[in-house]
């Protein structure tokens, strides 16, 4: 792929939008559509992330300083997740639900304040995966830019690092409910207890980690180089994980994966 000829190429379609809204979630790919939809508009884009329960503090300060960095105008709206019934009930299309509460706020911003476009971070490597919430949002007429200019993963790296983006390797993340196994209610305590295991192993250094929350046993993934290290901790780590009320830790031999507990399920 040609950087300079797919950002060159991707700024005019912006400004072909004249105004554009960003779905923004602090993430490397909505995080380079905010900087791609800011160069190209400037006042004239915005950049909306949704406080919900399952936002982690951490994700919400690092998004916070990632539309800081970028300069874009900047708003934090809360959507209530666990006010949704079919979203507490977490089934395998949990994140329909998710999606359908978000559009519903965002095009109603975008209709009063006159955005043209509600511009998202999907790109074409999520598509091989079953994501309703990328149906919720076509059904809202959202538009993927990464899609249309044929973006993976890879490229969106690439480019976001050729921008001189800081989060440009930032390590992927999901909402904190999707450590729970689907079909197990989502209630504020576990997501806060998910969300506190996770915060004790980042300060502990590791990067990218996973708690999967299985009952009483805490399932915990970090990078596979890292898992000497957390093995070498596992007395230390469980007794952590108890203080939280965990019974049982278990550390997942393979390592971090995106969507292993789905995986998981999927193979039961």
């Amino acid at each position: 792929m040609d950087i300079e000829a797919t950002q060159r190429a991707m700024l005019a379609e912006f400004r072909a939008r004249s105004r554009v809204l960003v779905a923004f979630s602090g993430g490397v790919d909505s995080g380079l559509v905010a900087k791609l939809a800011y160069d190209a508009l400037g006042e004239d884009a915005l950049a909306v992330i949704a406080d919900a329960e399952s936002l982690s503090r951490r994700e919400l300060a690092e998004a916070k300083g990632i539309a800081g960095e970028i300069g874009i105008p900047f708003r934090v709206v809360f959507v209530p997740e666990l006010a949704n019934e079919s979203y507490r009930a977490n089934p395998t299309d949990r994140c329909y639900f998710c999606r359908s509460e978000l559009a519903d706020v965002l095009t109603g911003i975008a209709a009063t304040e006159g955005f043209r476009a509600i511009a998202d971070g999907v790109n074409v490597s999520d598509l091989g995966d079953v994501r309703p919430g990328i149906r919720a949002m076509d059904e809202a007429g959202f538009w993927h830019p990464l899609v249309e200019f044929g973006l993976a993963k890879d490229h969106v790296r690439a480019m976001a690092r050729f921008l001189r983006l800081s989060f440009w390797d930032k390590p992927s993340n999901a909402c904190l409910s999707s450590r729970i196994p689907h079909g197990t209610p989502i209630t504020l305590d576990l997501l806060r207890t998910v969300e506190a295991a996770e915060v004790y192993l980042r300060h502990r250094g590791f990067r990218q980690v996973r708690v999967r929350h299985l009952g009483t046993t805490a399932k915990i993934e970090v990078l596979p180089g890292e898992i000497p290290r957390l093995r070498g901790m596992a007395l230390e780590v469980a007794a952590a994980m108890r203080r939280l009320g965990y019974r049982e830790v278990v550390i997942d031999p393979r390592g971090y994966r995106s969507g292993a507990l789905s995986v998981a399920l999927g193979q039961m």
